[in-house]
């Protein structure tokens, strides 16, 4: 930004001598003319020129003026070339480098955080506010430049014909306080249209993500009046913001020839001032107050990016609160297994504790099952052993590892998560295994575990019977496959990685039974080998775990095996038996 400015005041200094060198040029042309010459003569900058030309060695003529009068004014277009040419390539690499560091934010910031905003509110943040916040900096930027050219400019007109220039401040601060109040217009237009553009773009992700459901049972009308009515608003905000921009741009002439007018009757007329330094002082001014107008537009365009500003300001201030922290020790591989002592968890400590002191043992490549009826806590404890959410009391071991020390890229790295709702990606059924891990094409090793993970899903009949094979496109979420083929397909991804643990959270509920067959012995093959956690509704798919853990309400009321716990009469897992009809 400094360099900018040092090449606008450069600019500027250039421009300001060329348009000063008209005196000398007038000078020139006017020959011997009495009035014209004593003008001139009393002008103390029209004589310091004259001199200077003598001292660098230039005959004072009119062509030489007009050499040096061309020769500022490129010099003004490079230097302003220059400097806008800097200024879009600084914009250019800082938008990078935000965009690249609210997403790296992101990545690491708390769960808890996560779930207490929307997509469309992420989504918004990093892909349109900071873009607007960019060029409200990039406004503040050239509102800069353009002081600087004001500044320099009315100097000049200052050192001409002092009058006219003081004259000219006064009604250029005039004009500027009159535009206030439309300033802070755009600035309340502004915070509203931030805040109806994150609303907007969660409508429009909850709608498009639940399109099918939507069109197929005709309930597309509520939403979409929703929709239209925010749609509404923002344009609204949209139209009185362009009608504020259009005021300023289009009153700047002819308010620029009303003061002009004024200001040369009063030279003229009250004060009997000489035309001469009027007419360059003129020029001067009218540079000037352009340059002037350019301040307001620009203060005007940040202000309407102002929200934006506010927005991502304050986006960026709560990341840096909600930063998940991260111990210090990589864990190696996980080799003795998992603890956890007395452990509590709330996500709202007025509802009560959703984890209630609960203890258990998990020994590695050991299969075991959190079972219990929805809301038991079961999925918040697999949230608390990926490290996703942290205890409020107790503690958790990893290989008798406190959490809290632990480097969790290193842990995560060794878990293998599947869950209910299916996670693929609008790539090729390759790349959502092995998640563009290299190419399977040039990479027959690759190609070869790609390959593997789809047989051990039970999925890979299904990817070579397609015309492209693993190179087919799945579509927006997996689309274009059926719900079993997604699920199978993800639990390909997982096995893919080889995971230390592997996480099943109701895997195969989306799964026809042939597939949940297959998937079912896939699981069993894994025992022994690999550390299991199985979240289940369905008793059918754990008769083979090595050990059940029953929850109710976010306490841990039974553990032992499937047949302990079944012939066992007052067992509440016996009564899921027995709902189950198995």
């Amino acid at each position: 930004m400094y360099f900018i400015f040092a090449l606008a005041v450069v600019a500027a200094l250039a421009e300001g001598v060329g348009i000063v060198m008209i005196l000398p040029l007038l000078a020139s042309l006017g020959g011997p003319d009495a009035a014209f010459s004593e003008s001139l003569d009393q002008n103390g900058l029209a004589i310091w020129l004259q001199e200077l030309l003598d001292v660098v060695g230039i005959q004072y003529s009119t062509t030489s003026v007009l050499l040096i009068i061309t020769a500022a004014i490129l010099m003004k277009g490079m230097l302003a070339f220059a400097a806008h040419g800097l200024s879009a390539l600084f914009r250019g690499r800082l938008l990078r480098e935000l965009k690249g560091r609210l997403f790296q934010q992101y990545s690491r910031m708390r769960y808890s955080y996560y779930e207490s905003r929307d997509s469309g509110h992420f989504i918004n943040i990093i892909n349109s506010q900071t873009s607007q916040a960019l060029d409200a900096f990039h406004s503040l930027t050239k509102l800069g430049t353009h002081i600087v050219y004001t500044v320099i400019y009315l100097g000049f007109a200052f050192m001409i014909a002092w009058r006219f220039g003081l004259m000219a401040l006064l009604l250029g601060v005039v004009m500027l306080f009159l535009f206030r109040w439309l300033n802070g217009y755009v600035r309340s237009l502004s915070r509203s249209r931030a805040r109806e553009n994150s609303h907007l773009a969660n409508l429009l992700i909850q709608a498009l993500h639940a399109f099918k459901y939507l069109v197929a049972t005709s309930q597309m009308t509520p939403i979409q009046r929703e929709i239209d009515t925010s749609i509404r608003r923002l344009t609204s905000h949209e139209i009185r913001t362009g009608i504020a921009g259009a005021l300023t741009y289009n009153a700047r002439e002819p308010l620029g020839m009303v003061f002009i007018a004024l200001i040369v009757l009063v030279q003229l007329v009250l004060l009997q001032q000489p035309i001469t330094p009027i007419l360059v002082s003129i020029l001067l001014f009218y540079r000037a107050f352009n340059a002037l107008m350019h301040v307001q537009d620009n203060w005007q365009i940040a202000l309407n990016n102002i929200g934006s500003v506010e927005l991502f300001r304050d986006e960026s201030l709560a990341l840096a609160q909600q930063q998940e922290p991260d111990g210090s020790e990589v864990i190696a591989p996980l080799s003795q297994g998992i603890r956890l002592e007395a452990v509590c968890f709330s996500y709202d400590p007025r509802r009560g504790d959703t984890i209630s002191d609960v203890s258990l043992d998990i020994a590695v490549r050991q299969t075991v099952a959190f079972v219990g009826q929805s809301g038991s806590g079961k999925s918040t404890l697999v949230d608390l052993i990926t490290l996703m959410l942290k205890p409020q009391r107790g503690r958790i071991l990893i290989d008798d590892m406190p959490s809290e020390r632990i480097q969790l890229d290193s842990w995560r790295r060794q878990i293998g998560y599947v869950s209910q709702e299916t996670v693929i990606f609008n790539d090729t059924i390759a790349n959502n295994i092995c998640l563009w891990t290299g190419s399977v094409e040039t990479d027959p090793g690759l190609r070869e575990r790609v390959r593997k993970a789809a047989e051990q899903a039970h999925i890979a009949d299904v990817i070579e019977s397609l015309p492209e094979g693993y190179q087919t496109l799945v579509g927006d979420r997996g689309m274009r496959l059926s719900g079993g083929q997604r699920q199978r397909l993800f639990i390909a991804r997982e096995l893919f990685r080889k995971p230390a643990l592997l996480i099943l959270d109701e895997a195969t509920s989306a799964l026809d039974s042939e597939s949940e067959y297959a998937i079912q012995q896939s699981i069993d093959a894994l025992r022994g080998q690999i550390t299991v956690i199985i979240i289940a509704h369905r008793m059918s798919t754990i008769r083979n775990v090595d050990e059940i853990y029953v929850f109710d309400h976010g306490r841990l009321i039974e553990t032992g095996t499937y047949q302990t716990l079944r012939d066992r009469e007052d067992s509440r897992f016996r009564r899921l038996i027995a709902m189950q009809a198995l």
